[in-house]
């Protein structure tokens, strides 16, 4: 058979496994540096999933779900019920151990990233970051990450929409979400999905938030 006579993989969606992990830490970092991949633009290239992926598939697997394209993770999105909780799990069980792994920020690479590294280990080292105003209507939050193969097919929304259903089942009301500021089309395809601008958003902090049902 050649190989354009081939069926080209279908990905599908599925639950997270514990052997998903460092999958999911490839994908944060290969997609990091808004929607591009981030290898590199800091000393440590665990930072960015050390923040923004591992804290969340740790406290809540239940709550993350991927991509699998092959038996190779491509994507995935990852939430927590409740942000407060998450916060008060963050500070007591996960900050510590990040602030004793990254102390200080490391020996300056050749990018310039406008989230400095600094910033990035202050954030995470820092759980109430994530305490918005809206979490008593939005207590849910949410990050989803695709590489770029797999962009515009429409995974993306079926990825919130598994989730949404997830936290409806739950009782889970509404959720929220942060983007970068840099990544444009980002903005434009959650609010093709029904995201709205929260109030307390700001231009260099943009926040979204969509009801689960």
């Amino acid at each position: 058979m050649s190989a354009s006579s081939r069926t080209e993989e279908e990905p599908v969606i599925r639950p997270y496994r514990d052997a998903d992990r460092s999958a999911v830490a490839e994908v944060c970092l290969r997609t990091a540096a808004a929607g591009r991949d981030a290898t590199g633009v800091y000393s440590d290239d665990t930072l960015m999933p050390e923040v923004y992926a591992l804290p969340y598939v740790d406290y809540a697997p239940d709550l993350a779900f991927v991509v699998d394209l092959g038996g190779r993770v491509a994507g995935y999105v990852l939430g927590v019920a409740d942000t407060a909780a998450f916060i008060d799990w963050y500070a007591r069980d996960w900050a510590p151990g990040f602030r004793a792994r990254h102390p200080r920020a490391g020996a300056p690479t050749a990018h310039r990233p406008a989230y400095s590294e600094p910033h990035l280990l202050a954030d995470g080292g820092n759980a109430e970051r994530m305490r918005i105003p809206e979490l008593d209507e939005y207590p849910a939050h949410l990050h989803i990450d695709l590489l770029p193969e797999l962009q515009g097919r429409g995974l993306g929304r079926r990825l919130i929409d598994t989730l949404r259903a997830a936290l409806a089942e739950r009782d889970v009301p509404a959720l929220h979400l942060g983007i970068d500021a840099a990544n444009v089309g980002a903005r434009a395809f959650y609010e093709r999905l029904g995201f709205h601008e929260l109030p307390s958003s700001r231009p260099d902090a943009p926040r979204f938030g969509i009801t689960t049902r």
